[in-house]
């Protein structure tokens, strides 16, 4: 018997470009790249362009489906990605979408869902990472805001 009946991963993604973020073709291509590769079937893609900027983007997939919301004012793009099949590979289409987007820092949370008494609670677990340009500045800007603190 399986412990669970699927994972559930919210994927944040960070200081992302507002051209890719605005772009319908651009999200499909993603969104259908990331499918190929990390063994799902595709089975329906809806999308729809807000004005004045932003994308909504559903595909219903054999094995789950994948959503994605874009705020390309924020940088930011929320990604649901729900797998239900063992051999699907979820974390290859974060990896696939990670090369697309090119964020500046990316936040996932894996839930277990349909989880039958094997866990206690539906704590998630978060995994954050930090491209090496943006973890570089950052650096940058905690060392000049200690050196011109008042002594």
């Amino acid at each position: 018997m399986r412990k669970v009946l699927g994972r559930h991963l919210a994927v944040d993604l960070y200081d992302c470009s507002f051209e890719n973020l605005d772009n319908m073709d651009f999200i499909k291509t993603a969104i259908y790249a990331a499918i190929s590769e990390s063994a799902m079937t595709p089975l329906e893609f809806s999308c729809h362009k807000f004005e004045p900027q932003g994308i909504a983007a559903l595909m219903l997939l054999s094995e789950g489906h994948i959503n994605l919301h874009t705020y390309p004012d924020l940088g930011y793009a929320a990604i649901d990605i729900f797998s239900c099949e063992d051999q699907a590979r979820p974390n290859v289409m974060i990896k696939i979408l990670k090369h697309y987007f090119r964020p500046g820092k990316i936040k996932t949370t894996t839930i277990k869902r349909g989880d039958f008494g094997s866990e206690r609670d539906m704590r998630p677990r978060v995994k954050v990472s930090v491209a090496p340009l943006r973890r570089v500045r950052d650096t940058g800007a905690r060392v000049l805001k200690f050196l011109s603190r008042p002594k």
